[in-house]
């Protein structure tokens, strides 16, 4: 059964940073070298214009991360921030690049609200599935066949759209990894949805249920079409095509895919903690070459 929508927990991750511009200046600010920090469009909302940030570093294979598809989802945009300069110290000892989008849904992330001022959603929606001749979706239920897949193209939220500008212009990554929290669940919570070989996700998940409990064998409901119900296998990984980034990236070839879920109600220190585990463990499969 579909959970309702509920309000803005009110166990939402550090605060600290109120104003997007506030943010963005931080994180162009924080970026070290060998990195460097970017600007890949703007997006306006209520008569501003909101940049869209990122950073890229070099190295033999890449890392792809992104935060903030969800506004009211913190955790993500802030333990990229915070340790932006921790985690380019981490890949460049390892000869991994990085190519990092740390906060997708900047108008959002300032108004506290999970879409963008607009009321525009700007995750799920890079591909598109063809069940029969002209008839398609964006996610696709247990079981569900379909005939073809292509790029979402109309109707993008602006936020979605110029990303998938950028990510056309960018070789592909060896490496995806999507930062997201669930705020319908109660509780101090933690799955992933992931595509590939389960083994390479395995210690990840043992290191982040060393802090939270895994959410096993439970059906989650964060924003999926009406009608499908979702869920976690007995590990707390669950495989969807919901035409996501990591959907994207999947179908695209790339091995390592993965988007990872604390609940809101998780303590901020821990899902900051966990954000880093499965950040660093990214890099480590990169550099071991899985």
């Amino acid at each position: 059964m579909r959970r309702s929508r509920r309000g803005q927990c009110a166990a939402v991750a550090n605060l600290g940073v109120l104003r997007f511009a506030d943010y963005a200046a931080r994180w162009r600010a924080s970026v070290p070298a060998p990195a460097a920090p970017f600007t890949y469009g703007s997006v306006f909302e209520d008569g501003r214009a909101f940049d869209l940030v990122g950073l890229r570093s070099p190295g033999a294979r890449t890392v792809l991360i992104t935060a903030g598809f969800h506004g009211d989802e913190k955790a993500g945009p802030l333990t990229l921030l915070e340790h932006a300069a921790e985690i380019v110290g981490y890949a460049a000892a390892r000869g991994v690049g990085l190519l990092i989008y740390p906060c997708i849904n900047p108008s959002g992330f300032e108004a506290h609200i999970r879409y963008n001022l607009s009321g525009e959603r700007p995750n799920n929606d890079f591909l598109r599935y063809e069940l029969s001749p002209g008839v398609w979706r964006g996610e696709l239920r247990d079981g569900e066949q379909f005939s073809r897949i292509a790029p979402a193209v109309e109707g993008l939220p602006k936020e979605t759209a110029a990303l998938a500008r950028e990510l056309d212009r960018a070789p592909l990554p060896a490496a995806a990894l999507d930062l997201h929290q669930d705020n319908f669940i109660h509780g101090s919570l933690f799955y992933a949805y992931v595509f590939g070989d389960l083994a390479n996700y395995r210690p990840l998940m043992a290191r982040a249920g060393s802090l939270v409990p895994v959410l096993r064998s439970s059906i989650v409901d964060s924003g999926h079409e009406p009608g499908s119900d979702v869920r976690a296998d007995s590990e707390g990984f669950i495989i969807c095509p919901d035409g996501s980034i990591t959907d994207r990236f999947h179908r695209a070839g790339v091995p390592l895919t993965a988007a990872i879920e604390t609940t809101t109600e998780t303590p901020a220190g821990l899902a900051d903690e966990i954000n880093l585990i499965w950040i660093r463990g990214f890099i480590d499969l990169c550099a071991a070459g899985a």
